[in-house]
C-alpha cells in the first residue's frame, strides 16, 4: 500500500507544474466547498425556518455569477487570470463572513448576501475553467478531474462532519462565563474559512499562467455543437441549484440539525472519494458516458426513494446518492465540455473565454429554472409537496443528458476529430 501511493504521488509529480499548481490551489478550496455548499443553507433555515428562502437567497446567488462572469471577460483585457482567480476565492471568504456576522436574515439582506457571494463564485468559476483548460489536455483530463474530485470527495466526508460536531458542540456552552451559541460557531468557521482562502492564492501565485489572446468574447449565435452543449449545460444547472439546497433543507426539516447533516454527508463519502480518483486514473475518455449513465441513475434513484417516502430514512438515502453522483457526473460532464470548447473554439476561431462565459448562462438559466419550479410548487401547492416532487421530476430530466451527452461526444469524433 505504502509502495502503491508514493507511485501516485510520483506521478503526480510527472505531471506539468500548472497542473500540480491548479490540483493543490482546488484542494484548498475544496476545504471551503463544503461550507458554502451545505452550512449556509442550513443557517438560512436555522434563522429563518423558510426553505423558500433558502431559494430565493440561491437565486440571487446565481445572477451574481452570470453578471460577474461577463464582467470578468472584460477585466482579463487588464489583469492576469490568475489574479481574478485569486480574487474570486478571497472575495467568496469575505462574503461569507460578512454574512454570518450580519445581525438579522430578511429578504433583502440574503438577495444582496446571495448576490455577494455569487459575484465570487462568478470569478472563481470562469477562471478556473479557463486555467484548466489552458493548463490540461483531453488525454490528461479524466485523471485531473479524477483527483480533483477525489479531494472534493474526501474534504465533502471531513469538513460536513468536523463542522456539525463543532456546532453541534459549542451550541449552549459556557467558557469563562462567556456563553456561546450555534451562530458564533459559523462565525467562528468563517475566520477559518478566510486563511484557507489566504493560502490557496499563495499556492496559486506560483503558477505561470498567461491570459488568452483578447478578442471579442460576447457573441449571440454559436455553431450548432455549442448550443447542444448549452442545453446539456441547463440539465446541469437545474440539478446544480437543488444539489445545494435541497440537502439542507431535507435535512434540518425531517432529521435534526447540523450534526446530523454533516454526519449523513459524510457517510457515503468516503467510497466515492476513492471511486473517482481510481476511475481518473484509469479510465480513457471513451469511458466517460458509462460513467455519465452510473451517475445520472444513482441520482434519479434517491429523489424517488426521497419522494416516496418524505422521512428521515428517505433523506438519508437522497444524500448518500447526491454524494455519489455529484463527483461521477463533474468527472464525466468537465472534460465533455472542454472537448467541445477545443473543437468548437477551433471552428469558429473564437476566444475559448466567450464558451466560458456562455456556459454560465446556460448553467444559470437551468438553476433559474430549477429554484423557481420549487418556489412555484412551494407557493402554490406547498413546501412539503415541492420538497417531495420538485427533486423526482429534476431528476428525470437529468436521464435525457445522457443521450445529448453522446450525441455531442459522437459528433466531435465522427466529424471534427481534426480540427
Amino acid at each position: 500500500m505504502k509502495n502503491k501511493l508514493f507511485r501516485e504521488f510520483d506521478f503526480f509529480k510527472s505531471q506539468p507544474q500548472n497542473i500540480r499548481t491548479l490540483l493543490v490551489t482546488n484542494m484548498l478550496y475544496a476545504l471551503i466547498l463544503p461550507i458554502i455548499e451545505i452550512f449556509v443553507g442550513a443557517y438560512i433555515m436555522r434563522n429563518t425556518g423558510s426553505p423558500s428562502f433558502v431559494a430565493i437567497y440561491q437565486l440571487c446567488m446565481y445572477c451574481g455569477i452570470v453578471v460577474t462572469s461577463v464582467l470578468n471577460g472584460f477585466l482579463l483585457k487588464a489583469f492576469k487570470v490568475n489574479n481574478l482567480y485569486s480574487f474570486g476565492i478571497m472575495l467568496s471568504a469575505i462574503a461569507l463572513m460578512v454574512m454570518m456576522f450580519v445581525q438579522s436574515l430578511g429578504i433583502f439582506e440574503l438577495g444582496i448576501a446571495g448576490f455577494a457571494l455569487g459575484a465570487s463564485t462568478g470569478f472563481f468559476w470562469t477562471n478556473r475553467y479557463l486555467l484548466t483548460l489552458t493548463s490540461t489536455n483531453d488525454g490528461n483530463r479524466n485523471y485531473f478531474f479524477g483527483l480533483e474530485s477525489f479531494f472534493f470527495s474526501l474534504w465533502s466526508i471531513l469538513v460536513p462532519v468536523a463542522v456539525g460536531v463543532f456546532l453541534a458542540g459549542i451550541d449552549g456552552k459556557s467558557v469563562l462565563g462567556y456563553q456561546f451559541n450555534v451562530n458564533m460557531g459559523y462565525q467562528a468557521i468563517t475566520v477559518a474559512v478566510f486563511f484557507i482562502a489566504l493560502c490557496a492564492c499563495v499556492v496559486l501565485s506560483k503558477g505561470k499562467f498567461s491570459n488568452p489572446e483578447q478578442k471579442k468574447f460576447i457573441y449571440f449565435k454559436f455553431h450548432i455543437l455549442w448550443r447542444k452543449l448549452l442545453a446539456l449545460a441547463g440539465l446541469k444547472g437545474m440539478v446544480q441549484g437543488f444539489l445545494v439546497t435541497a440537502p439542507a433543507i431535507l435535512v434540518m426539516k425531517l432529521v435534526g440539525n447540523e450534526g446530523s447533516l454533516g454526519l449523513i454527508q459524510g457517510i457515503g463519502g468516503g467510497v466515492t472519494a476513492i471511486l473517482v480518483y481510481v476511475l481518473g486514473r484509469v479510465c480513457k475518455p471513451e469511458h466517460r458516458m458509462k460513467i455519465f449513465g452510473f451517475g445520472l441513475f444513482v441520482f434519479f434513484l434517491g429523489t424517488l426513494v426521497n419522494g416516496i417516502l418524505f422521512s428521515a430514512i428517505g433523506v438519508i438515502v437522497f444524500v448518500l446518492c447526491k454524494v455519489l453522483f455529484q463527483p461521477l457526473h463533474d468527472l464525466a460532464y468537465f472534460p465533455t465540455m472542454m472537448k467541445t470548447i477545443d473543437t468548437v473554439s477551433a471552428i469558429e476561431k473564437r476566444n475559448q473565454y466567450a464558451y466560458i462565459m456562455s456556459h454560465e448562462i446556460g448553467l444559470f438559466a437551468g438553476r433559474a429554472a430549477g429554484m423557481l419550479l420549487f418556489i412555484g410548487l412551494a407557493y402554490f401547492v406547498s413546501e412539503n409537496f415541492a420538497l417531495k416532487y420538485a427533486l423526482v421530476i429534476v431528476g428525470a430530466l437529468q436521464l435525457v443528458s445522457l443521450p445529448l451527452a453522446k450525441h455531442i461526444i459522437g459528433e466531435i469524433d465522427k466529424k471534427y476529430a481534426n480540427q
